[in-house]
């Protein structure tokens, strides 16, 4: 690898706003902002969604049942032939 050209990779702490869940990951994210868990001072990057918060993740999706385009026209029309 060439020196000076690759960013610094940290141990950065990133907060999920939505479920209040903090996690301690390794990135190359640069901030100013710092914070303090379990007695060590992280790099702090606030996120609004992550696994512990997306619908999909904790089973809380909403299924939304559309029809397609086939069943709105059939039930738009199916009464004009039959009179």
């Amino acid at each position: 690898m060439k020196p000076n050209i690759h960013p610094d990779y940290q141990t950065v702490a990133f907060h999920d706003t939505a479920a209040d869940s903090y996690f301690i990951i390794g990135s190359t994210i640069k901030t100013s902002r710092t914070i303090e868990l379990e007695g060590k001072t992280y790099p702090y990057v606030p996120i609004d969604v992550s696994s512990d918060s997306h619908p999909f993740y904790t089973g809380k999706q909403k299924s939304v049942a559309t029809d397609g385009r086939v069943a709105a026209f059939n039930r738009r029309f199916k009464n004009i032939g039959s009179k």
